[in-house]
């Protein structure tokens, strides 16, 4: 199958695919930038973690196009050698990520740092929480439109963004109503256990033609 004997049907689905790829990487960059403002002005560190995942993700997200266009000729073909290199680029990015959030969060621990204000870790993560929904429902529609597994997947990786997204809202609300001292240090840890996980999850990918490594 090729590109000009898609049915309707069909480039209906691959574009609502596309398309989310490409909203997907526009939103994280936003994000990401907005994130990691509020997080350096007001000295939370999850919220800054979580603004340089963002730009990670972009990465991801190139990636995850570039497959849409791969299944979308070639239904049946492997992963290629550019998604193979862009999952071990992220892969490697999301490792020195957990480094930085680690190491960060235990020195604030030590020094007894605190946020100025979490408010806008829990505004950003409602925001979050709602796009990434948003995202996984129109990733399992083509997903299942087009009967691909690849795309449906994806969507399920998706759910990692989720949970960060909670983590974030978590340490920041708990902050904000209690001002527990600690809160967004281990926000911070919760994030960094995440990134890890999702390091694992692309050098997994990389290694193998599953398509993906998240299934569990």
């Amino acid at each position: 199958m090729n590109s000009l004997s898609l049915t309707s049907h069909e480039k209906k689905w691959y574009d609502l695919a596309f398309g989310l790829g490409i909203f997907t990487i526009v939103y994280n960059l936003i994000e990401g930038i907005i994130a990691t403002w509020f997080g350096f002005e007001d000295e939370t560190l999850a919220l800054f973690g979580f603004g340089v995942d963002s730009f990670i993700e972009m990465i991801s997200g190139i990636g995850i196009i570039y497959m849409i266009m791969r299944i979308r000729n070639h239904p049946e073909s492997n992963r290629s050698t550019f998604e193979k290199t862009a999952l071990k680029i992220t892969g490697y990015s999301f490792y020195l990520l957990v480094a930085g959030l680690t190491i960060s969060s235990f020195i604030t621990i030590y020094l007894g740092r605190k946020p100025e204000t979490t408010f806008w870790g829990v505004i950003v993560s409602l925001i979050s929480i709602v796009v990434m929904l948003f995202l996984i429902y129109g990733k399992i529609k083509s997903g299942k439109a087009l009967n691909s597994d690849a795309i449906l997947a994806d969507a399920n990786c998706t759910k990692v963004c989720i949970y960060m997204s909670c983590v974030l809202l978590a340490s920041s609300a708990i902050y904000e109503w209690t001002g527990f001292a600690y809160a967004d240090a281990l926000g911070t840890l919760g994030l960094a256990w995440f990134s890890y996980q999702e390091g694992k999850e692309c050098f997994e990918k990389a290694a193998s033609n599953k398509h993906c490594g998240c299934d569990h």
